[in-house]
């Protein structure tokens, strides 16, 4: 008989032909977000669930589950969203999807230094107008190329982002919980603390996982280290970020330009953002791109296929 699986958002097709080929599903075709109650209420009866970053299943969530319930396999790098230490006390297995997606997201890291250091929403809103005039002295920019990246978290994605910056001839700095061995730190220059990282970072990428130590590590006291007019972009976890002590260094341009994938109370954004010229925002496009999206959901497929048959995948957590 084959298992049956909640599968929270909707995917592509080609992952969700190869869920109705293995189990038994519960498709979400509307693709909303399920509220807490509907999560719990359409999970009820199955084996496992294919959640997503904007599911939330915090500790009441998951003590009020199915005891049917086996597996959450989530379909991101991350699991914020998921209480660890509930699910594993109620036995519940959690995996992810590492590796898949650590190229399509450091393209995204580029991609937010290079259009808040060069005013990219800045010259869009002006080439609106079709009165624009070309001039020397106009929106000038933070040039990549030649200045010094610091990485925050050099792990997969980080190690992507230092390889593209190359290309810029930048010189890379990072800062991670442990020291790479040299064969993958292919030059990047390692800083034992934070603040060391951050006083000499022209531009930082923020590629660090989001946990208790990470949460408001950007803020008044340690956005003080940077050099004045840095640029700053974050394609990890909105958390990471002070907002407000963003929006005050953004002002007084201690911070040049800021570049932002991701949010505090996504879909939700800090309102100050939205007033300021020298934000660079998009929705959460780390991961997208149909190569990487199809890949995230094979490798959530394959970690509820091993579960269930030997019952321990490669990317459990807990």
């Amino acid at each position: 008989m084959k298992k049956k699986i909640l599968v929270t958002r909707k995917l592509l097709q080609q992952n969700e032909s190869r869920l109705q080929q293995l189990f038994e599903v519960k498709f979400n075709k509307e693709d909303k977000i399920y509220s807490k109650e509907e999560l719990l209420e359409l999970s009820d009866g199955c084996d496992g669930i294919l959640s997503t970053i904007v599911d939330q299943f915090d500790v009441d969530t998951i003590n009020k589950l199915s005891s049917s319930i086996k597996i959450i396999a989530n379909y991101a790098v991350g699991f914020g969203n998921i209480n660890l230490d509930a699910a594993r006390k109620k036995n519940i297995a959690v995996t992810n999807t590492p590796e898949v997606l650590s190229e399509a997201t450091a393209d995204i890291s580029i991609l937010l230094l290079l259009g808040a250091s060069r005013r990219a929403y800045e010259g869009r809103n002006w080439v609106e107008q079709q009165d624009w005039k070309w001039q020397a002295t106009a929106f000038l920019g933070r040039q990549m190329s030649g200045s010094k990246l610091g990485i925050l978290g050099m792990g997969r994605i980080g190690r992507e982002v230092a390889k593209r910056a190359r290309g810029f001839n930048m010189e890379i700095h990072y800062y991670n919980r442990s020291r790479l061995k040299p064969d993958l730190e292919l030059g990047s220059i390692y800083h034992k603390d934070i603040k060391s990282l951050f006083s000499i970072s022209d531009f930082l990428s923020i590629n660090c996982p989001a946990n208790k130590d990470t949460v408001h590590l950007i803020n008044k006291d340690t956005l003080k280290y940077f050099p004045k007019h840095a640029v700053i972009a974050n394609a990890a976890r909105g958390d990471i970020i002070k907002d407000d002590d963003m929006i005050e260094a953004l002002k007084n341009k201690k911070i040049f330009a800021l570049g932002l994938d991701v949010y505090n109370g996504e879909p939700k954004i800090y309102p100050e953002y939205l007033k300021l010229k020298n934000v660079f925002i998009l929705p959460h496009l780390g991961s997208a791109t149909e190569k990487t999206r199809v890949a995230m959901g094979d490798r959530a497929i394959d970690n509820l296929k091993v579960f269930f048959e030997k019952g321990k995948p490669k990317d459990l957590l807990n």
